[in-house]
């Protein structure tokens, strides 16, 4: 198909109509799409057709989480030149999973891998990325779907952290889990209901920590899959950490215990 690189309706270059992280315009995206850019999720109008139902059918064949919203939607969003379509460009290139925890074990080094489930809020996913650079966290595992999105917010939050650790967005959290298990990885997951704190775990062992949902915590179907359930020690009143900071505590007891401290 010929490379087109201009809009049907007005006719202005493609490359002008990306601004603020983010691409409008069908033929703008669909050329995205083509050439392999980033993308975190793609807003369409829910009553719109042909190129439409295109993008939707490129986007699903490559994973791309898309939305079928109203035209209100899209017009808040940009103004009004969208076609029906709007991208939201990655500011960061995704890594492949087993390929970081591949590379690690080859390099003999013990791999801490971080998996964080659901998280909501840009700010903590941030800050945990900023922490876990600063601590030689081996990768980041995020789900596709029901996760906060890697924007400007968060790359500011992360201080630049997102720039160098490696991130990996899966489709399913349990797939990553299994393969994470099957690469000699110890999965651990925090949860308030454990009963065994994290000064009582082994973390010089390649391993993966999962973190849950702000709310909710991590999944029943995640902590059934993790190989033993951890807790920190709580002796104030009230009985619960921002995921943010408790991320930190348990990442930075992996570390003391890996120094040999």
């Amino acid at each position: 198909m010929e490379k087109r690189s201009y809009s049907a309706v007005n006719r202005q270059p493609a490359r002008f109509r990306e601004r603020e992280g983010i691409i409008f315009g069908a033929h703008p995206v669909e050329e995205a799409l083509r050439s392999g850019k980033q993308i975190d999720k793609i807003l369409l109008n829910k009553d719109g057709s042909g190129i439409i139902h295109e993008i939707a059918k490129m986007a699903a064949e490559l994973r791309i989480p898309v939305q079928r919203v109203p035209l209100e939607k899209l017009h808040r969003e940009t103004d009004g030149n969208h076609q029906g379509v709007i991208a939201y460009v990655s500011p960061i290139d995704y890594a492949d999973l087993e390929t970081v925890v591949s590379i690690a074990l080859f390099q003999k080094k013990v791999p801490l891998v971080l998996v964080l489930d659901r998280l909501t809020d840009v700010r903590n996913l941030g800050a945990i990325a900023r922490t876990a650079e600063c601590a030689g966290v081996t990768a980041i595992v995020i789900p596709n779907k029901e996760s906060a999105p890697i924007n400007a917010d968060a790359m500011k939050t992360s201080a630049g952290a997102l720039n160098y650790i490696p991130v990996c967005r899966v489709d399913n959290l349990i797939d990553a889990i299994l393969l994470l298990q099957q690469s000699g990885l110890q999965v651990f997951a925090a949860s308030e209901k454990a009963t065994k704190t994290i000064y009582e775990t082994d973390f010089t062992v390649p391993m993966a920590l999962i973190m849950g949902n702000e709310e909710e915590g991590v999944s029943p179907q995640l902590l059934r899959r993790a190989n033993e359930l951890l807790t920190i020690p709580m002796v104030g009143k009230i009985d619960s950490l921002n995921v943010s900071v408790a991320a930190g505590v348990m990442v930075y007891e992996v570390i003391r215990q890996r120094m040999g401290v």
